[in-house]
């Protein structure tokens, strides 16, 4: 499948995880982020289990529970705490930093030295996003954006682990997006059930919520995001990491009726100036490729190649694949 293709799928599932916050806000109880974390983990990593078939094996049992607590265990709480505590055009928004964490993460473990024209796209992503939540109404919450910000740095971190460390043999996107998200759902229930007590009460608007954030939301974009970080850099994938608050910001003013004022625009199209730009940033020198990822120290040679084996999706042995 040719690049273009594979960056356009993969731009589906930020897209996607741009109306989490729409959905927490107006379907999901409130006040119950560790509940809901839990909700649209467990159940999305079960289904792909039971799809895929296949448990972790040796050293994969400790490196699948490392990536579910970074790219879901921890992620989800602090994700739906800012959603709860932020609106959702500025919670989702923050996320757009990742890329800065991502470059400097990629040149510690993945020895992809950082290009100008990367930090660049970085810096042009980040100041769009302070345009953004510096002038969104309302004021704002520091635990809020705090969480929005321990939550891109956690997945950011998954991430490049994820293509440091590359997938089993005969493993592919979907069962590794299993693992990770049982593993990470099962690191959230014990939490979610001491800190919050027993689960609430759900009317059908909240069970209509929670089948969409696991189904759609997490099963499917899980996969393409994984499928992604397979087949492109590292910095690539978290570029396409600000159409999330993009189109957060488009449903929180379409739907919502939140307002947007110019100088949030402008911060929106710097974002997405540096969403395109990081594609081509990604490709260049210095920034290591697919065939280059997870030659870090202590990674397995070809770790991080892209496997030609058939798609998981298409192939019944291997429904998803990172």
């Amino acid at each position: 499948m040719k690049r273009p293709t594979t960056v356009l799928l993969t731009a589906l599932a930020p897209v996607s995880w741009g109306t989490t916050y729409a959905v927490t806000t107006e379907f999901l109880p409130a006040d119950r982020p560790l509940f809901t974390g839990m909700m649209r983990a467990l159940p999305a990593g079960l289904l792909l289990l039971a799809l895929g078939r296949v448990l972790p094996r040796g050293i994969w049992w400790g490196k699948a529970a490392v990536l579910g607590a970074l790219n879901i265990g921890a992620f989800f709480p602090l994700l739906f705490l800012s959603a709860y505590r932020l609106p959702g055009g500025m919670a989702a928004v923050v996320g757009s930093v990742g890329p800065l964490f991502v470059v400097g993460l990629s040149a510690l473990l993945l020895g992809q030295r950082p290009t100008a024209r990367t930090v660049l796209a970085g810096v042009v992503a980040a100041f769009g996003v302070s345009l953004v939540v510096l002038k969104a109404a309302g004021a704002l919450d520091t635990l809020g954006v705090l969480a929005a910000l321990a939550s891109t740095a956690s997945m950011s971190a998954g991430t490049v682990l994820t293509k440091r460390w590359g997938r089993p043999d005969g493993v592919g996107p979907l069962v590794l997006a299993g693992w990770q998200l049982t593993a990470g759902g099962l690191l959230i229930a014990p939490i979610a059930f001491l800190a919050e007590g027993a689960p609430p009460a759900l009317d059908g608007r909240a069970v209509g919520g929670y089948l969409y954030l696991a189904l759609a939301n997490t099963a499917v974009s899980y996969w393409l995001w994984f499928r992604g970080i397979g087949r492109l850099t590292a910095t690539q994938v978290t570029f396409l990491g600000p159409l999330s608050p993009l189109t957060a910001a488009v449903v929180g003013w379409a739907a919502l009726g939140q307002a947007l004022t110019p100088v949030q625009l402008t911060g929106m199209a710097l974002a997405f100036g540096a969403t395109v730009a990081g594609q081509r940033a990604g490709t260049g020198r210095g920034a290591g490729t697919g065939q280059r990822a997870g030659k870090g120290k202590g990674a397995r040679p070809g770790a991080g190649r892209p496997r030609r084996r058939a798609d998981p999706v298409h192939a019944p042995a291997q429904p998803v694949g990172r």
